[in-house]
């Protein structure tokens, strides 16, 4: 199929061909005709399928036949955080280019006046996270009753960060009559609740099994102490061809620790997390995707909605607590037909989120040993094998002395020997609270506003 038998516009035809795509992807193919005939739809696809281009071409396709007023957006895309916002209006840059829609990205973590100037000149297209949505709605700047199509972007998402009650509190401002579109990797039985609630017969859009990995990323699992994760990540690292990864952590205060450590081995490393001012957030992904960093150290927040080419990597430093976080932290890697793999460390502590895991994706991850992943670049320099031979054969001792002296920023290093038996219990994943890996809630999301067209 090609894109001109899916009854689009030339303008958005003209802007496609600008990008250099001929064919649409599956979730494509089947979505846009839907959505142009004005049908309610819940679609379902692996995170890197072209969800977000299969409701922004239909979307610009039926408001190029009205004109937005003063304060009354006709469309409302709602996103659980501000990077996946700004992709979607990024989406709409690239797309709409020459139709002369308007657009307002409304995301916390930035000064409202701009949005407010925008949103009284009237936008066609409203790119929102729903704390800074409602902030606006209740100061009477922004009116909701002329919203003729909805979409809940990433839902599965907005669940797991308590964004539902946001989101039932919105959609009772908007029009009985809109058309609504629901988009999400995988389908809790919460967000089916919520499609067969707020959604009007939809027609359901599935190009693979909810909660499916890529087939082309390559996934492992090795099994460690905590005291020995940083120390082997670094040796999965050396023995693997890393041109850039994510690393992925469940609690923020890790990612800063761990993003010290990596810098003092030589590695152009940086954090990425929910608590970073957003002028913050936006350099060092910038940064990252001119290759000035190599390894991205994050939470969750860079879990979805972040599109960045020739992602060699995606380590999981940390088993994520959500199985369906585990779906989406890999998929940042093998995106749009290209090979990618997945490492994860995973302690005793965490063999049940592990479980949780291989139960959710119907699959067994590939046990490897680090010895095994060293052998696969093991270019026989001596500085690698010097460092296999000098480990003595009392394993569970000679680690804890290898991590003293090669890491001298751990904390834990500066402690006495006597004190040693105890340190393992910093690292209990017990007391981890739940939603621990960004912190971000309510409010969370936010970029600067965008246009497009005139």
């Amino acid at each position: 199929m090609q894109f001109e038998q899916l009854g689009l516009s030339e303008d958005i035809l003209k802007a496609i061909a600008d990008c250099g795509y001929d064919e649409p992807t599956p979730i494509q193919a089947q979505a846009i005709p839907n959505i142009l005939m004005a049908r309610d739809l819940v679609g379902l696809a692996q995170t890197g399928t072209g969800k977000t281009a299969s409701f922004t071409l239909p979307m610009i396709e039926i408001l190029q036949g009205g004109r937005a007023k003063a304060r009354m957006p006709r469309s409302l895309i709602l996103t659980p955080t501000r990077e996946l916002a700004a992709q979607v209006a990024e989406n709409f840059d690239t797309y709409g280019k020459y139709t002369g829609l308007s657009k307002a990205l409304l995301t916390g973590g930035v000064s409202m006046d701009e949005q407010i100037k925008l949103l009284d000149r009237g936008v066609d297209v409203l790119i929102a996270t729903p704390g800074r949505l409602l902030d606006l709605f209740e100061r009477g700047r922004i009116l909701l009753n002329d919203i003729k199509i909805l979409v809940i972007d990433e839902a599965d998402r907005m669940l797991d960060m308590g964004f539902i009650p946001d989101i039932e509190k919105i959609i009772g401002l908007l029009p009985f009559t809109r058309q609504t579109l629901l988009f999400s990797a995988t389908m809790p039985k919460e967000i089916r609740k919520l499609s067969q609630n707020y959604l009007s017969n939809p027609k359901e859009v599935s190009v693979s099994a909810p909660a499916t990995t890529a087939k082309n990323v390559e996934q492992f699992v090795v099994h460690v102490h905590p005291k020995d994760k940083r120390h082997t990540l670094e040796k999965i690292i050396r023995s693997e061809d890393v041109t850039a990864a994510f690393i992925f952590c469940n609690r923020k205060r890790d990612i800063d620790d761990l993003v010290r450590w990596l810098k003092g081995k030589g590695y152009k490393a940086q954090g990425l997390h929910g608590d970073m001012a957003q002028k913050n957030r936006t350099e060092t992904l910038e940064a990252f995707k001119n290759d000035e960093i190599t390894l991205l150290v994050c939470s969750d927040v860079a879990g979805r909605g972040i599109d960045v080419d020739d992602l060699s990597h995606v380590f999981n430093f940390d088993v994520p607590m959500n199985a369906d976080d585990y779906v989406h932290r890999i998929g940042r890697t093998g995106r749009a037909g290209k090979t990618g793999r997945a490492w994860m460390l995973a302690t005793r502590n965490e063999d049940k989120y592990l479980d949780a895991i291989q139960k959710l994706t119907k699959q067994k991850i590939t046990v490897k040993d680090v010895d095994e992943a060293k052998s696969k670049k093991d270019d026989g320099k001596s500085s690698q094998k010097d460092k296999s031979k000098d480990k003595p054969q009392d394993k569970s001792k000679d680690k804890a002395s290898d991590k003293k002296s090669d890491n001298p920023s751990d904390k834990s290093q500066s402690k006495p020997k006597s004190e040693r038996k105890s340190a393992p219990k910093k690292d209990n994943n017990k007391k981890k609270n739940k939603g621990d890996g960004d912190g971000d809630v309510k409010g969370f999301g936010d970029e600067m506003p965008n246009f497009f067209g005139s």
